[in-house]
């Protein structure tokens, strides 16, 4: 900016997906609002990511069964008011006609109101259920000293998954774009890594009046569908002003070389299930203990967490897990699994390799493996989730093609 001025940044937060992949837990919920990690949702990634790069100025575009959503936005994310900064959710409202939002970038055109009343010189889009840690900062300075008009973020996948992804191509500097292909078959590797390409992280970083101007444009072409990859981008390659900012690059405090550079996209029940097994091992492949670079949330008004009984078969106790305030492991045994606030397991009951979502109780005697339980689900003493994949989808429990089996909110089991 002249004069070293630091620019005015305006960050939009991308939250209003269906989440389709991720049913059930998306039966009853946006998917950004779908917990993780015990304590967390997963739009408090992307939040986060925003607020400790120091912007904090964040609306928060929701859509598609909000109410929870905006709930926890509104209680979690409450920034410094007087001083301007705000996280704002921002509900479809119909603004440009009598439609909701039919892609990414018609949320934002539908919400040009929030960018012209705050008038920022550049603006930061973030997708909203994603878990990584990033300093966006780092990237506005790229995009600052490149004079894009539009910047990517980018973090380099194996050619071989190059169809899993919008995939950049770039020029011999490794910065500028020369393509936006999605899910490409005969992809081209990076050139000082041609095993490798540029994956789309979902991020971006845009000036102001461009991104206007693009968004504009977008919204009166009837063959477009509005998305931001799929359309705002390719429209800035067009034109030579795409760049792509490698992941590889960035720097967070805190962060250590074994989950430096993570990123999950928690798009399927079984990515949703390996990124909370990351969690777990000794040395976690993504830190949660990062205090430099914190995620916040809002935990509530939970008690400790409670181990008791220790007798024989019947000793209350958790390896290798992630145990969260409000839980009470009594006489059972739980390995290798994430516990979310206010879950009950009873006494002989074994829990291993799997998740349990708030307010969870598991009966005496009872056996899990592998198995995701959403909220408020109580499993009757003595049953065999995970175990027989056949008695699971008896009992209408989705059982994933790797293995893991869902039970759903508001599951009611038949105890007979």
């Amino acid at each position: 900016m002249p004069g070293g001025k630091q620019p005015k940044v305006l960050a939009i937060v991308l939250a209003g997906g269906e989440g389709k992949r991720l049913m059930p837990l998306t039966a009853d919920r946006a998917k950004p609002a779908v917990p993780f990690g015990g304590i967390y949702r997963l739009v408090d990634f992307a939040l986060s990511n925003v607020v400790n790069s120091g912007y904090a100025k964040i609306i928060v575009l929701t859509q598609y069964k909000s109410h929870s959503l905006d709930r926890h936005v509104s209680q979690a994310w409450r920034l410094a008011s007087p001083l301007g900064h705000y996280v704002a959710p921002v509900p479809a409202q119909q603004r440009r006609g009598k439609s909701w939002y039919m892609g990414s970038a018609d949320a934002i055109y539908q919400s040009f109101n929030a960018i012209v009343d705050e008038r920022p010189d550049l603006v930061v889009v973030v997708g909203a259920d994603h878990v990584y840690r990033m300093d966006f900062s780092q990237m506005v300075a790229q995009h600052l000293q490149t004079g894009a008009d539009c910047t990517v973020a980018a973090i380099r996948q194996p050619i071989g998954t190059a169809d899993q992804f919008g995939v950049m191509e770039v020029g011999q500097d490794a910065r500028r774009i020369t393509a936006f292909r999605e899910k490409p078959s005969d992809p081209q590797g990076l050139p000082d890594a041609p095993h490798e390409v540029f994956a789309s992280m979902g991020n971006y970083v845009f000036t102001t009046e461009a991104l206007m101007d693009a968004i504009r444009a977008d919204a009166a072409s009837c063959d477009s569908s509005h998305d931001m990859g799929g359309d705002i981008v390719p429209s800035f390659v067009s034109t030579g002003s795409a760049y792509a900012y490698d992941f590889a690059d960035n720097t967070v405090p805190g962060s250590n070389e074994r989950d430096r550079g993570y990123w999950r996209d928690v798009g399927t029940m079984d990515s949703y299930f390996d990124a909370h097994m990351d969690l777990t091992s000794i040395l976690p492949v993504f830190n949660l203990y990062n205090y430099d670079w914190p995620i916040n949330t809002h935990q509530g008004a939970y008690p400790p967490a409670k181990f008791v009984h220790a007798d024989g078969e019947r000793a209350g106790g958790a390896t290798n897990s992630i145990v969260s305030p409000g839980v009470v492991v009594s006489g059972g045994h739980v390995d290798n699994s994430v516990l979310s606030p206010g879950v009950f397991v009873h006494s002989y009951s074994r829990v291993s390799d799997s998740v349990l979502l708030d307010g969870v109780d598991i009966g005496r005697h009872a056996e899990l493996d592998r198995v995701i339980v959403d909220k408020g689900v109580s499993v009757p003493a003595g049953m065999r989730l995970g175990v027989d994949h056949d008695e699971d989808r008896v009992r209408g429990l989705h059982v994933t093609a790797s293995g893991i089996t869902v039970v759903g909110k508001g599951h009611v089991f038949d105890e007979t």
